[in-house]
């Protein structure tokens, strides 16, 4: 079983504010997620969640916020 890394909250939304602020600059949404991904040390997927979460927060997206 693979040790659970926490990040802090400052981290989350600065790993969201540059996948919005560059996923222009990318082919596709995911190629971003992976590139500033690997820049703050998690995964595509990770990021991809606090994404997700971001948008339902901002009421962009369907579901319970945070």
């Amino acid at each position: 079983m693979k040790k659970q890394i926490r990040y802090s909250p400052e981290v989350r939304k600065r790993a969201v504010r540059l996948l919005y602020e560059h996923q222009g600059e990318y082919e596709s949404q995911w190629a971003a997620l992976e590139s500033i991904a690997s820049k703050i040390g998690c995964t595509a997927e990770t990021l991809r969640k606090w994404v997700r979460q971001s948008e339902t927060d901002q009421g962009i997206r369907a579901g319970m916020s945070t």
